[in-house]
């Protein structure tokens, strides 16, 4: 150790290039940077010289190690190391002698030089080694990805140098440095802060690497904090770590973490509470504006409050008022982050029923701040808020008094435009729900009864209560309110009239007291008269003595002196007290006696409370119910996901309406999204295959009971969605054999059961056996004679229910792909048909609705499983029209009195039921005919053809074995030969099956056309055979027999036709609507003439009707079946129908459309055009209604500027003003662009004249003022505030002769002259044409229409007429009467791309 000063002193450079330059006489500067080549031979003679002098050797060899920093890029990798552990030996010798040096108290100023400058040099290059180091390794790691981004394991050299494992130890080495009393070397003063920043630089240089966050380094993400907190406690860091800490978490986004777990470190371990205070004022004094443009640093921010307030809440809750003010910046990301810390305050400080009045208020002021929030202009806010909320109340932190306002809430958020905050409301009224403290049980009815009862009880308490307090007012009160009266009886006695009688004499008590006390209580009973007249004769009778004594004043006027006797003993506490106490013995017993009355009232209080609190609650979650079940139909996944969760949550807790939504949520099951299907069958999974007993047993009874509710009532749809979950969960084993069981013994009557249980058993068993048949197939026998015995005419409900469910064995017996094997079919001799013979034999003469449903499911099950089903039926159709024929030959009396309604047969006459079942039973085996040979004949014929190509191929190639030079030529001959004849084939067995429907199944020598005249005796004289039943089974078996063959469809649609228009029975019109959908589909090219008359059912008064028109046309128009142009408006005009089934319908129809490339873009002008037109278009308002739910599926910006240009062109051919409103109103619902805007600039001659009108005028507005709030560029603000100008000079003096010629409205070219007077308009709320409108010159619309033309000759028959205007719709021309009443479509309707019909989709129809 030296013991001569140093000449000079070592400074702690801003920059390396610093020491090389002189700052002063005394001040250190390298003298050489050495060269990489001597290096290593400098850094082994510093190395003896550490071995001699110890650390104080870098005095001498400092330009050493400052050169090896200066060319650390080129020096090679093991001349770093050496330097790197060189350094920590010196730097750890030097902390050891430091140790020993620092606690001796005569440290000569010599050696304290000499050991700081020491230190100073070692810890210079002991952390910019580090620095260096660093920085290696962050451009080693890019270096090392290789180019499929993974990262390469092998990160050591050669000698196992590895970095990072290296830092840790350095770090500690560093950390136990700054734990000496340094202070000793800067002669006990404050370390200079250069030095404490040389040390705490490298922490913060390791910290910038991301990878510090991974898992694998904590330890060293500690040991910094460590080193920090030693900075910090013994260093005064604190200024200088908070400016470095908000630097880094504004550039780096990953050490928000790792610095809010250092702060909540050193706050808790360390004490540095202050800590805290100085960051969240730093982060509070930025400017919110700043934040806003600044989107890293914000998310630093906002990450760092958010973990801080999770690790120590209660020390950030006394900072938090530095940053509320961000709640009112920009930055929706700092106000979440805020937001988020307000509630862990809330859930871990301010919580619990034992707060301070402070901490109250403080709670209430945070849940106000969120509710507040819930209405943010923010989605993400909207949508962060509802989260918090949801932790609050699943960790029970929300206080009751809260639950109302914000359950209102979140229902209102259910309507919000943001998926996310829908999606975020419906988790938590689903967490309200899970953790509400009222009931388990959340039904309105229950809840209202019990609530009625006790708030009855509790306004008998309070009356009673109000009763018993009336005692309570004062005397003095009592007096002054029976003063007046007791003033009038005093004077009256003492002043009577004539003739007035003496009243009863009263006597005056022993005593002055006892007489006192009489008179209070006459007082009290209002008998004035006699307490007057008492204290007259004990103020006589106890002259001078209390307390009937009266002063001298009062002697000369008798009536003040009474009445001032009378208030003395009335309103005299003292006077009471001494009356009452002898007469009340058990005095002390009354304020028990009142107590307990008082503390009874305020439990009955608190009880209604709570059962008021349920009510609502209940209330407001029936209210969601209807919002979210609407949502199971949006187009989001998510939000479908969590309505259906919702739902499962709501019928968990009892409340009736869920059922509803149970049921609505099962058409899902057939989503297309595989996520919803799967949450479909999980939430059936949760409510039904969980059900709750103590054995097998009672848990299969369970399951199977409520399995059954669900089936009550229940449509077909719901029936079929309910089949398949139920086929999947039997696919899957989830259904147990002891459920299966259940069901057989409830159907075969074994376990006691009702009628509709036993019918609901056979449903569940069809249901399961679609996803295992031999659940039905090895109890066929038992199904046959238990549910198609002779009872079957008692119970008709449950032989159709076996019926489908044997129906799956037909369904589940097909071959599979690429196998040949013969199809399952029965012998006409099974038992099955002879029972499904007898059973539809028998109940044919009899009359039940429920005959015709049995009949249909029986002849198809004939038909499906049946070998030679034809000649079956062709008995039952015998057997039938024999006991027809038998009833018509009997004599009528016998008939008179079994069936009143009765159809004329000559001389005798055939009940009408009979009939209805002839028609329906020859309807249906004629279809089904069709069917049976459009599918299994034409498969068989397939099947059997492939199998003899098989073999023939088998045999042609043993006998090219025989022959092989020839080989190679022959196979590839027959190959291809093969493949013709296949192809040729499949066109034969085709047009076979084809010309046997159209000449063989009708032709006079068949069965079926014996019944052609009676059916068409019937639909042709809807007077005479005016039964409802019997005319909708006469239309339905016409529609039926037409699906036969072409030639008869073809010579009958105008009577089918007819019927669907003219016919005054709603069931009539539905059934031929069905068939006549059916018929589009197997016959398009006879049907598409017709096409208007299918449309014009969508205008039918009845709401059944309109609804199956709907049905159908949606089918159709879906599969490209019809063509659809302005016609599908009719379609749009169910938008505003007054069911809402309809509504959801036509919602239905136009969303799948809108997945149909740019369908609705395409079809809008002419739906446009049509809705508008005031002689048969729809009202105003409704027309709006229609256009917002359309124009929403419009979402591409090229359609959108489409539009807009043919909008604004529109105007040119406007007629009226209501036109003028509906195309600007149209405007307003899309979605205006920069370019849209320019678009609409282009054709501002287009609509100038227009904007006179308000209306218009406030349209364009209204459009410009939504697209001003979206955009930011200066340029598009230009553009539209220059719009606005010419459209506000438009509106207010009209545009310049030179622009557009100032004339009368009526007069303008192109304008047609408004609508006379005399042709007056639809009255208002009615949103479609009458009837009388849409059928008339019905009888000349009926005349066939002609056979198409081709487009050649329609051009030539069309040359003559008026050239188009460059910008129409098809609609404008497809307006005129001989337009509306042609069938024949006209070129512009013809769509541009036509959909081929094969026959493939016809049978697959069938």
């Amino acid at each position: 150790m030296p013991s001569s000063p140093l000449p000079w002193e070592f400074q702690l450079p801003l920059s390396p290039a610093d020491l090389l330059r002189s700052g002063g006489p005394a001040q250190y500067v390298v003298q050489e940077v050495l060269s990489p080549a001597q290096l290593p031979g400098q850094l082994a003679e510093f190395r003896g010289a550490f071995q001699v002098q110890g650390p104080l050797a870098i005095l001498q060899h400092f330009d050493t190690l400052y050169s090896l920093l200066h060319h650390f890029r080129s020096v090679n990798a093991a001349l770093k190391e050496d330097a790197l552990e060189l350094m920590m030996k010196v730097v750890s010798r030097h902390s050891s002698d430091l140790s020993s040096i620092l606690d001796n108290l005569d440290l000569n100023p010599s050696d304290r030089t000499t050991h700081l400058n020491a230190l100073k040099m070692n810890c210079y290059v002991l952390t910019h080694l580090v620095e260096a180091f660093e920085i290696d390794s962050c451009k080693s790691g890019l270096a090392g990805l290789d180019p499929s981004g993974k990262s390469k394991k092998n990160r050591t050299t050669g000698s196992g140098f590895c970095w990072e494992e290296e830092r840790q130890p350095l770090i500690h080495l560093l950390t136990q440095l700054l734990q000496l009393n340094l202070r000793r070397l800067w002669c006990g003063l404050v370390v200079e802060e250069e030095f404490i920043s040389l040390v705490t630089g490298s922490c913060y240089r390791i910290l910038e690497k991301p990878s510090i966050s991974h898992q694998k380094h904590r330890a060293m993400r500690e040991a910094v904090m460590h080193l920090l907190a030693v900075a910090l406690t013994h260093y005064d860091h604190m200024l200088s770590a908070t400016l470095k800490i908000t630097q880094m978490l504004q550039h780096f986004e990953h050490v928000a973490p790792v610095f809010a777990g250092a702060v909540s470190l050193w706050a808790r371990e360390y004490g540095m509470k202050s800590m805290v205070g100085e960051l969240l004022r730093e982060i509070g004094q930025k400017c919110p504006q700043d934040l806003t443009r600044d989107a890293s640093g914000v998310k630093g921010y906002a990450a760092f409050l958010t973990e801080l307030a999770e690790q120590i809440p209660a020390i950030v809750l006394s900072n938090m008022s530095v940053l509320l003010h961000h709640l009112d910046g920009e930055s929706y990301v700092m106000r979440n982050a805020i937001l988020t810390a307000m509630a862990e305050m809330l859930l871990q400080v301010l919580s619990g029923d034992q707060l301070e009045e402070a901490a109250r208020g403080t709670r209430d002021q945070f849940l106000d701040t969120l509710q507040a929030h819930l209405c943010d202009v923010s989605g993400f806010v909207r949508s962060r808020v509802l989260q918090l909320f949801t932790r609050i109340v699943q960790r029970k932190a929300l206080p009751l008094a809260r639950f109302q306002a914000v359950v209102s809430l979140a229902v209102g958020r259910l309507q919000d435009r943001s998926v996310t905050v829908v999606k975020n409301a419906i988790q938590l009224l689903a967490a309200f729900l899970s953790n509400n403290p009222f009931s388990c049980k959340l039904s309105c009815a229950d809840l209202a009864e019990p609530l009625k009862k006790e708030m009855q009880k509790l306004r008998e308490m309070r009356d009673k209560h109000t009763a018993t307090t009336a005692a309570l007012i004062t005397p003095e009160e009592e007096w002054e309110a029976m003063q007046p009266e007791l003033r009038a009886t005093i004077h009256q006695l003492l002043h009577p009239l004539q003739g007035e009688e003496e009243e009863e004499t009263l006597e005056v008590e022993e005593t002055a007291l006892n007489t006192a006390e009489r008179i209070i209580q006459l007082l009290r009973k209002l008998n004035y008269k006699h307490a007057v007249r008492l204290t007259e004769m004990a103020v006589c009778h106890f002259h001078g003595m209390e307390p009937f004594t009266s002063s001298s004043g009062l002697e000369g006027d008798k009536e003040t002196m009474i009445l001032g006797i009378l208030r003395t003993l009335y309103t005299d506490s003292n006077l009471e007290n001494n009356i009452q106490q002898p007469l009340h013995s058990s005095g002390d017993e009354d304020p028990v006696i009142e107590e307990q009355p008082q503390s009874e009232l305020v439990k009955q209080e608190m009880l209604v409370q709570y059962l008021q609190d349920a009510h609502s609650f209940s209330m407001k979650i029936t209210e969601a119910l209807s919002v979210v079940s609407r949502m199971m139909y949006e187009s989001s996944v998510s939000v479908v996901q969590e309505a259906i969760e919702f739902f499962v949550t709501v019928s968990q807790f009892g409340v009736p309406q869920a059922l509803h939504g149970v049921q609505r949520m099962l058409p899902l099951i057939w989503s297309k999204e595989p996520g919803i299907r799967e949450t479909v069958l999980s939430a059936y999974r949760r409510l039904y295959l969980s059900p709750s007993g103590d054995s097998e047993r009672a848990r299969a009874e369970s399951l199977v009971r409520s399995l059954s509710l669900l089936m009550v009532d229940a449509s077909l749809g719901t029936i079929q969605c309910l089949g398949e979950i139920i086929s999947e969960f039997v696919q899957k084993d989830e259904i147990k054999p002891p459920v299966v069981h259940l069901l057989w013994e409830q159907f075969t009557e074994k376990s006691q059961c009702s009628a509709l249980e036993r019918c609901a058993a056979v449903m569940l068993l069809g249901m399961m056996a679609r996803g295992k048949p031999e659940i039905v197939g090895s109890n066929l026998d038992v199904l046959v004679m238990t549910g198609l015995d002779e009872k079957v005419i008692e119970d008709y409900r449950l032989a159709q229910e076996v019926c489908s469910a044997i129906s799956k064995l037909a369904s589940s017996n097909k071959p599979a792909e690429g196998k040949n094997h013969a199809p399952f079919r029965l012998p006409q001799t099974h038992q099955l048909f002879k029972h499904l013979s007898e059973a539809v034999t028998t109940g044919f003469v009899q009359p039940s609705t429920l005959w015709i449903p049995f009949m249909e499911s029986a002849i198809t099950l004939i038909y499906q499983l049946a070998e030679g089903p034809e000649e079956i039926c062709a008995q039952i159709l015998q057997c039938c029209s024999q006991q027809a024929l038998e009833r018509v030959q009997e004599p009528q009396g016998v008939e008179t009195g079994t069936s009143p309604s009765s159809i004329p047969g000559g001389a005798n006459t055939l009940p009408t039921f009979l009939l209805t079942h002839l028609l329906s039973l020859v309807g249906n085996v004629a279809l089904q005919q069709v069917v049976h040979l459009e599918r299994a004949v034409s498969a068989e014929l397939r099947r059997r053809r492939v199998l003899g190509e098989e073999q023939e191929a088998k045999k042609h190639v043993n006998s090219t074995k025989e022959q092989s030079a020839k080989s190679i030529e022959n196979e590839t001959t027959m190959e291809e030969d093969l493949g013709l004849v296949g192809a040729s084939a499949d066109d034969t067995e085709a047009e076979l099956i084809r010309n046997i429907c159209d000449t063989e199944l009708l032709d006079g020598k068949q069965l079926l056309s014996a019944f052609i005249p009676l059916v068409l005796k019937i639909c042709n004289n809807p007077g005479l055979y005016n039964d409802p039943a019997l005319s909708a089974a006469a239309a339905l078996a016409l529609g039926k027999l037409c699906m036969v063959s072409a030639e008869f469809c073809d010579s009958h649609l105008r009577l089918l036709f007819t019927m669907l228009e003219k016919s005054t029975l709603p069931g009539v019109r539905s059934n031929l609507m069905i068939a006549a959908g059916d018929l589009a589909i197997r016959f398009p090219n006879l049907v598409e003439p017709w096409t208007p008359h299918l449309y014009a059912r969508l205008r039918d008064p009845c709401q059944g009707v309109r609804q199956t028109a709907g049905l159908v046309m949606t089918h159709l128009i879906l599969k490209d079946m019809v063509k659809v142009k302005g016609q599908v408006s009719e379609m749009a005009a169910l938008l505003i129908d007054p069911e809402e089934e309809i509504v959801c319908l036509a919602r239905n129809f136009f969303s799948e459309l809108s997945n149909k490339g740019n369908a609705i873009y395409n079809l809008l002008p002419d739906i446009i055009s049509r809705l508008s037109d005031p002689d048969c278009g729809v009202e105003e308002e409704s027309f709006r209604t229609i256009m917002r739910q359309l124009f929403s599926y419009i979402t591409k910006d090229k359609q959108t500027e489409s539009l807009v240009e043919k909008l604004c062109q529109r105007f040119r051919t406007a007629r009226t003003e209501r036109q003028y409103r509906d195309l600007s109103h149209c405007l307003t619902l899309l979605p205006l662009s920069e370019r849209g805007l320019r678009k609409m600039q282009d054709n501002f001659d287009c609509f100038a004249d227009k904007l006179h009108d308000l209306a218009v005028y406030n349209c364009f507005l209204a459009a410009l003022g939504r697209l001003r709030r979206s955009v930011t560029r200066p340029e598009t603000k230009a553009l539209i505030e220059e719009m606005e100008q010419k459209l506000h000079a438009c509106h207010n003096h009209g545009m310049d002769s030179t622009e557009v010629p100032k004339e009368p409205l009526c007069q303008e070219g192109g304008k047609t002259p408004l609508p006379e007077p005399g042709k007056k308009r639809q009255v208002a709320g009615s949103c479609r044409r009458p009837m009388s409108m849409a059928n008339r010159n019905a009888d000349s619309s009926f005349i066939t229409p002609q056979p198409r033309v081709s487009r050649r000759c329609r051009g030539a028959t069309l040359h003559h007429s008026s050239r188009k205007p460059a910008i129409t719709f098809s609609s404008d021309e497809e307006n005129s009467p001989e337009d509306e009443l042609c069938a024949e479509l006209t070129e512009d309707e013809t769509p541009s791309k036509v959909t081929p019909i094969s026959r493939a989709s016809a049978c697959r129809a069938l």
